[in-house]
């Protein structure tokens, strides 16, 4: 079968973010060039340029791709645990220790906030981890161990502190000492969200 524009606009798309991500994972947004990126790829700059329009576009895929595996990641994880809570602190665990991948740590913590600035940066972070929390908050209501209603802001108050956690791991001269403070703290903030079920 013939292959379609769609097919190869795919394949393209495909091609320049397979060969961005670890050269933006390893080295940083600002010491990848476009030309080294295009190069790898077996592509050209107008190919980069009529899909992405520039490497900052790229880069904004290449940020979404992984935001999704995130989310897909700690989703699968949480299914595996029998109730809320568990669930909670699965879901937990399994984002900090993304959060400290280097590629994540780079791209999504690092480069991210600066190249697509703070807004859009918290936008798509909103997109992926809120569903989750939300989702959280809903079970978590169901099964009567919420200690307050789920709503909006509920949900978007947990995010910010996730957020805030995992930047205080990220820019911490010892990551391993941050991050058993984080978790000891989140663990005191997050208790009070619970109540005892019944």
């Amino acid at each position: 079968m013939p292959r379609t524009q769609q097919d190869r606009s795919k394949t393209t798309k495909t091609a320049l973010i397979k060969a961005a991500r670890p050269m933006f994972g390893e080295r940083g947004y600002a010491d990848v060039s476009a030309d080294e990126i295009v190069a790898a790829a077996g592509l050209t700059r107008g190919a980069l340029h009529h899909h992405f329009k520039d490497k900052q576009g790229l880069f904004r895929a290449v940020f979404e791709q992984i935001e999704a595996e995130l989310s897909d990641e700690i989703a699968a994880a949480m299914d595996r645990a029998a109730d809320v809570p568990t669930r909670m602190a699965i879901a937990l665990q399994a984002f900090l220790d993304a959060c400290q991948r280097p590629e994540v740590l780079r791209i999504v913590l690092q480069d991210a906030p600066t190249v697509l600035g703070w807004e859009t940066w918290r936008a798509i972070e909103s997109e992926y981890g809120l569903k989750l929390i939300n989702d959280l908050m809903k079970q978590a209501a169901s099964a009567g161990v919420l200690a307050h209603e789920p709503s909006e802001v509920l949900a978007r108050f947990v995010f910010s502190l996730l957020v805030e956690a995992v930047m205080v791991i990220a820019h911490a001269d010892d990551p391993a000492r941050a991050r058993g403070q984080v978790e000891a703290n989140l663990g005191i903030m997050m208790s009070g969200l619970f109540s005892a079920p019944g």
